[in-house]
């Protein structure tokens, strides 16, 4: 016993220490993801106004055949991230807290990083995870969609920006399914 506290002052590192920087390391790049997911709203919002801006300037309902691509890319990269943050604390819960319990020799495992569950237990989770997975379907989905539409709808069409029009919006339907999936707001 004297022999481990005598090499842990030398500069060797305990179990316990490499799990607490394993839990600050994966907190930070959760925290990175969170602020880089919450900004693509922010920048499919700028992007949104812009694209429509332009296209009422120049009155080519054409320009809104933008919307689909920025919109699923951002949207895509949006759920990506998401999906990480989500995965982040699902690997604290399940694995790295317990271990950390076991090393700090703890009874209760469940107090370890007690926060990666407590917050999941509000009485509203489900509902806001239902206003999200709308929100998300909104600003990723029904935008590029109403653009197609105000596209279809605009006289000024050709035949091959129709069929390019169709691949977008069955890309903009599957990413949509995709997010409502992700979401799984009613579960």
């Amino acid at each position: 016993m004297g022999d481990t506290v005598a090499q842990e002052r030398d500069g060797d590192v305990s179990v316990g220490q490499l799990l607490l920087a394993e839990y600050q390391t994966i907190k930070d790049e959760q925290k990175t993801r969170i602020g880089f997911r919450d900004n693509l709203l922010y920048v499919t919002l700028t992007v949104v106004a812009a694209v429509i801006a332009a296209t009422a300037q120049a009155k080519q309902p054409a320009m809104l055949l933008a919307l689909p691509p920025v919109c699923v890319v951002l949207g895509w990269t949006y759920l990506v991230n998401d999906e990480k943050i989500s995965a982040i604390g699902a690997y604290v819960r399940g694995d790295l807290g317990p271990r950390v319990a076991q090393a700090a020799r703890l009874a209760a495992a469940d107090k370890v990083f007690a926060w990666e569950t407590a917050h999941r237990s509000d009485a509203r989770r489900r509902s806001r995870k239902a206003v999200q997975c709308g929100i998300d379907l909104l600003a990723f989905c029904v935008v590029p969609l109403a653009g197609l539409l105000v596209y279809w709808a605009s006289g000024k069409t050709s035949p091959g920006l129709v069929g390019l029009s169709v691949v977008e919006a069955l890309t903009v339907v599957g990413l949509g399914v995709q997010v409502v999936v992700y979401a799984r707001p009613f579960s």
